[in-house]
């Protein structure tokens, strides 16, 4: 990674686990690492989230790092899947914003890409607590006699 090449810091679908993880950052990352965006509130989509800045809540997430020679690749691939056609584009579903985000494990701010709701998103309900897997319904687990 370059001085110029920011981390990026996911915060729903492309998280651990989630279905756009293996997809998009599948074998291009050198590290992801849990961080915090101060400063936002998660908000329900439609089957994704929204982080909306402003306010005193914040966002859980991972902070990505792209491996080395996939940052091009990798920053195309985003823009795309987050509907980011460049700076203010009417067209756009998130706009890329550099932000400064909490790396959790020392807590020093980074700066980093963070995919924020544009214009013509529609957010939904706020998400308690910031954390898109809070969002899920406790699992049942089955009764064992």
């Amino acid at each position: 990674m370059t001085a110029g090449e920011l981390p990026f810091f996911v915060y729903g679908t492309l998280r651990p686990g989630e279905r756009n993880h293996a997809l998009f950052l599948g074998g291009r990352t050198a590290a992801e690492e849990p961080a915090r965006l101060p400063g936002a509130a998660l908000h329900d989509g439609p089957g994704y989230p929204y982080a909306v800045r402003g306010g005193d809540g914040e966002v859980a997430g991972e902070l990505v790092r792209a491996a080395p020679g996939a940052y091009g690749g990798l920053l195309s691939a985003l823009d795309g899947l987050e509907e980011y056609h460049g700076p203010g584009h009417p067209l756009n579903l998130y706009e890329r914003r550099r932000c400064d985000v909490v790396r959790l494990r020392d807590g020093v701010l980074v700066p980093a890409w963070v995919y924020v709701a544009a214009a013509r998103a529609v957010p939904g309900q706020r998400i308690p607590g910031g954390d898109w897997f809070g969002r899920r319904p406790p699992r049942r687990v089955p009764h064992v006699r």
